[in-house]
Parts: C-alpha cells; structure tokens; sequence
C-alpha cells in the first residue's frame, strides 16, 4: 500500500492538513498496515473543521471500504464497511422496506463517521442518535480486529461512540435497521413568522422527521422567522429526475455578502405559501437537501466557511434570542441556519445530543466569524449547553471546558485503549480533550 503526501481539508475548507494517506482497498489490508503504523482514519470528511485532520502525520482513507457484508431479513440487521456512505444504505434498502433509522443531513457521511460522531437526525425527538442503534462495532488496534457491543464492553463501547476516533480504526459495524413503508416522503412545509412561533410549532408537532430553517439575518419582531418542514416516510412510485448541480468554481466574496444573503433570504422564506404547502418526494430530497449541489461548499470561496452548532437546553430560550440577535446584527451569516428540537438520545461520553434545541448557522471565513463564534460558543457554555465537534474548527479548551460531563471518563478509555496517542486528530489536540481532569 502507498503512502501519499496529500493536503486536505474538512467541508468548511478552512482548515487544512498536509500529510501521507493510505487508502486501503481490503479489511486485510488495513488491519496489516494499522499493524504498522497505527493512525487515525476518515471517511468523505463531511465534518466541518479539523475532526477528521491529522497535521504532519499519517491517516487512513476509509472511502473504498465501502462494502455491505451481509443482512438479516428477518431482524433487519446489516453488517457494513466503515466506508460506506450513509445515503448509499439508505438507498440501498429503503425500496425493501428498511432504512437506517438516524439519517444526518448529508447522505456522504460515512458510517465509520457516524459512529464516531454520534450523528443525530431530523427525527432525534423520536429515534435518538445514530449510535444507539449500532449492535457491534469491529475496531482495529494495532492491527488487531476487536469486536465490541454495548454489553460486552460498555466503558470501550461509549468511549467509541460519538468519540472521534480515539480508540481505533472504526472498520466495519452491524446497524439495526428500522422498517419504513417505503422510499418516499411527504414533506409538509409552512411558514413561521418567529422565534416564539417556532418554539410552539415544535412543541405541536407529531410528525417523525422535523427541522426549521431559520433566517438568520431577520431582526426585531422577525426575529427567528423561518420554514418548519414535518415528514413522514410513506410508499409511492418516485418520480426521480436527476436534478444534481455542481459548483464548478469559487464563488467570488460578493456571492455571500449581506445584501445578497438577505435578498436570499427573504425570497427563499417567499417560496412557500402563506397557507404552507404538502408534496411527496423521493427521500433522499428532504433528508440531504444539500447534496445534489455537488461541492457547495466553493460557495464559500477559496476561503471556505466555519459553522457553529450548539444545544442549549429547553428552558434556554432566552440564549436562542440572544444569539440570533447577535447574529443579525453582525451581518455574517449565510442563508444555511437550521433549528431544531432534541429529545434525550445519546450513544457515547462523548456525544453530542442532549434535550434542548441546536441551532446550527455557517458563517463565510471572513473578518469577524470567529469572534462572533467564540462569543456565541461561550454564550452556549453559560446555557448549559455544549457545541458540536463535527462543525467546530475554532473553539479553545477553556472555552469547552465542563460541556460534556463525562469527558474524563472518556478521555480515562481513551487512554486505556491508545496509550500512544497513535490517533489523535487536530481537533482532539486543539481541544486537548484526551487532557481531561481525572483522566487516568
């Protein structure tokens, strides 16, 4: 196997690394090589920042282990390559009459990269996060395949989930799939004129899949505006048209100005009906609404972006107002801002879900974003809330410090697991997370 210097980035683009990449193309393979050098591993790098960046060192390229190695009809359980892209499965199966039960909102995040996430859905009030739904996970240690379940190994198994990788190659997974009626969905859509609205239409809603776009530039009693969208999968005959764009280039700065992002805007909150509007589409439409626009990400320009998400608890909602207020005000966000209720679900120490609402906002790489990151990551802090790794490039140790309850616990299996420190990341080094007090 060769080894290529290369440099890459997250999906914000603005981090970067430089160093040498193995892409394995067979488990034995990658078990003999991580017998070698043991190193970190990513998938499609769908994660923002540098969670999945290993500077001046070595990674493994997970994308051609991409393989499904068996299912069970009967219980709907389906063994997978940690490469395989989450959207593949779920078009795989979904015509059969199972999907995955957690889908993130692109269908390019890996399954290796799920796990060690913990991603959450549009349906995390009902279904909780992607974790909790995995029965087996086959870790490589030192080029030793070890199989771990939640009851087999408890203390490993929730330093694994939503815990970044630090325990080993995360190489193939069972998952539990769920039965769905089929591979379509109506999707119902209806304006929301504010915050207060928005928080209400949660509290009301009974539908399976939720999530609210937000205008982030609106102001004053607009404040929080957006469009609820509610859906439930049903059965039908798709109609599917290959409706996929790409971004053939860096868009100039202009292209994300503030009069541009507001004229956005309020066309995009226009395009649904004062009386809201239903239709059924294709899954993959609603949940990766993003994904048939190839590269987006060059929308940003050769700068790139960074987006900040947090949760912040259910009685927190004068946070919320703030932080939109904050974010109007500043003229920098982009026309990507969701909101969104939680429910309790978690997989990992580490991961990142608690009972509360996110609010998630990209933000061009430009003047001022990271200060108004930092001032909004230090507002979810004194929330009682915590940011999410997977869209964080900028936050400090201190700044995280006490958001995650069990990090120490974490960080002690961690240890114990990597006692070398082969797979650290930048993020987990920025953070110093592996750092934690009462960690062994």
């Amino acid at each position: 196997m060769v080894w290529k210097t290369l440099e890459y980035t997250g999906w914000g683009r603005a981090r970067s690394a430089t160093g040498e990449v193995a892409r394995p193309e067979r488990q034995s393979a990658l078990k003999r090589m991580v017998a070698e050098t043991p190193a970190p591993a990513f998938g499609m790098r769908r994660s923002y920042g540098d969670a999945a960046l290993n500077s001046d060192g070595r990674a493994y390229d997970m994308t051609r282990l991409d393989r499904v190695l068996s299912f069970d009809e009967a219980t709907g359980v389906v063994e997978v390559e940690a490469g395989m892209p989450i959207g593949d499965l779920g078009r795989a199966f979904a015509a059969k009459g199972w999907i995955p039960p957690v889908m993130p909102g692109t269908g390019f995040a890996t399954v290796g990269g799920c796990i060690a996430n913990d991603v959450h859905g549009k349906n995390h009030h009902v279904a909780g996060s992607f974790g909790q739904h995995v029965t087996e996970i086959t870790l490589i240690q030192n080029g030793k395949p070890r199989k771990i379940t939640p009851k087999s190994t408890p203390t490993l198994w929730k330093a694994t989930v939503g815990g970044l990788g630090q325990t080993g190659v995360i190489s193939r997974a069972k998952i539990a799939m769920m039965k769905c009626k089929g591979d379509m969905m109506v999707l119902t859509e209806r304006r929301i004129d504010n915050l207060d609205e928005f928080l209400v239409a949660f509290d009301e809603s009974r539908t399976d899949y939720t999530v609210g776009w937000i205008d982030a530039t609106a102001k004053g009693d607009a404040l929080g505006r957006g469009i609820l969208e509610e859906g439930e999968i049903t059965s039908g005959v798709p109609n599917r048209k290959d409706k996929t764009r790409e971004v053939p280039f860096n868009a100039p700065s202009w292209a994300l100005s503030a009069p541009v992002v507001r004229l956005f805007n309020e066309l995009y909150f226009r395009r649904v009906p004062a009386k809201g509007r239903t239709s059924v589409k294709p899954i993959e439409e609603p949940f990766f609404p993003l994904d048939a626009i190839h590269n987006w990400n060059r929308l940003y320009g050769k700068q790139g972006f960074n987006q900040f998400q947090c949760v912040v608890p259910l009685e927190k909602t004068n946070c919320l107002r703030i932080m939109l207020e904050r974010i109007g005000q500043s003229g920098l966000a982009s026309p990507l801002a969701v909101l969104k209720k939680m429910g309790t679900g978690r997989g990992g120490y580490m991961s990142f879900p608690m009972e509360g609402y996110t609010l998630a906002v990209d933000f061009p790489n430009r003047a001022g974003a990271e200060f108004l990151i930092a001032e909004l990551t230090d507002m979810a802090r004194e929330a009682g809330g915590r940011i999410y790794f997977a869209k964080d490039g900028v936050a400090t140790p201190e700044q995280i410090a006490g958001m995650y309850p069990e990090q120490a616990d974490w960080a002690a299996a961690v240890a114990k697991a990597d006692p070398d420190r082969s797979y650290e990341t930048d993020l987990v080094r920025r953070l110093k997370l592996r750092d934690a007090k009462g960690a062994k």
